[in-house]
């Protein structure tokens, strides 16, 4: 294989979480009085940290949001998740694929661990993710675009930069995988492959990937 380690991102890649998320984020900052439509949400928010929603929301409206809103927030999308998540086509297939392989790969998420987990229980993918493959930006001190994440995993996994290789379905995931000196898959499924730019190579089939990876 052409890399010893494979980092996947988890939402929209692994796992079909951002039009859920995406929605329901859209719906509560709308709520909240910052008019937010899904297709707004999804250009500002995906792939990133909670933080950043914070941050853009102070920046442009000069406003905090409520100190409980990571709480509401992350109580909603995870109530969407247990009724309606559901893991990205070919995941189960890949990742499966790569255990029998005896390929290294491992996880590199900016949601919090407890989203994480919530997610893999409810599609079967924690049967393929222990703790020692799972990272989240609550680890690090700067999520994506920062490559301070993917460093983290790569590092903890005892793997040099660059014989890793990034699945990402985001333009602050690809950046942080090329900030962190990493070769990155930019995953087309959701994202327009125009919004990857600097990608290695962009694929949309995630059954594609194994092909790639040879």
């Amino acid at each position: 294989m052409r890399y010893d380690l494979v980092i996947f991102d988890n939402d929209g890649v692994l796992v079909d979480s951002e039009p859920l998320s995406n929605t329901i984020l859209a719906g509560y900052l709308t709520e909240l009085g910052h008019p937010t439509s899904y297709e707004d949400s999804l250009r500002d928010y995906m792939g990133a940290a909670v933080h950043r929603v914070h941050d853009l929301i102070l920046e442009r409206s000069g406003e905090w949001l409520p100190a409980d809103f990571d709480e509401v927030f992350h109580g909603r999308v995870f109530a969407a998740f247990e009724r309606e998540l559901e893991p990205v086509d070919g995941a189960l297939e890949v990742l499966e694929e790569l255990s029998a392989d005896g390929v290294a790969y491992c996880l590199a998420s900016s949601g919090s661990h407890e989203r994480i987990r919530v997610g893999h229980r409810k599609t079967g993918l924690d049967k393929y993710f222990d703790e020692g493959r799972v990272f989240s930006s609550q680890d690090v001190g700067r999520g994506k675009p920062a490559p301070d994440l993917f460093l983290h995993a790569a590092e903890r996994m005892g793997v040099a930069p660059e014989k890793c290789v990034v699945v990402e379905d985001s333009p602050l995931g690809v950046q942080a995988a090329l900030a962190a000196g990493m070769d990155v898959y930019g995953f087309t499924a959701m994202t327009p492959a125009e919004r990857l730019d600097g990608a290695t190579e962009l694929f949309g089939d995630l059954r594609e990937l194994i092909g790639l990876l040879a």
